[in-house]
């Protein structure tokens, strides 16, 4: 589900979990969409999955993949992620999962410690795709 404001198109969708709080599950505008950081949220439950980082990794990618998809786009269409762990020792069980869900054609990526994330969740991803459109006009 969306709706539009000028070019700013908000995307909303109930198969990732709903936001909380003054932002958008994700933003388009022009050829580019923009989501908000997914936690590992079972989106039925409200809670995050249970197994650590790396069920935490696969529910919000399959967050993040439900978000770009009700917004018109795909993983395969990702051109940047950013990904906060709460533990950076724990960057190569992140990895195996995310190597899942991008095989080949990999987007451009950052990865960073952080102090703490929502939920004390151990992983947040967010990322910019691409939108079907004609940027040339």
């Amino acid at each position: 589900m969306s709706s539009t404001h000028h070019n700013k198109q908000i995307i909303t969708t109930d198969k990732a979990p709903a936001a909380i709080g003054p932002y958008s599950a994700a933003v388009s505008t022009g050829c580019l969409i923009y989501t908000a950081g997914q936690l590992g949220i079972d989106p039925a439950t409200g809670d995050l999955v249970e197994g650590g980082i790396r069920m935490q990794t696969r529910q919000a990618l399959t967050n993040l993949k439900a978000v770009l998809e009700a917004g018109g786009s795909s993983l395969e269409n990702v051109v940047k992620t950013t990904v906060f762990l709460q533990d950076i020792q724990e960057f190569g069980l992140m990895n195996e999962v995310y190597a899942e869900f991008f095989s080949d054609n990999f987007p451009a990526r950052s990865a960073f410690q952080v102090a703490a994330l929502p939920k004390g969740a151990a992983v947040e991803i967010e990322a910019v795709a691409a939108l079907p459109c004609d940027c040339n006009g």
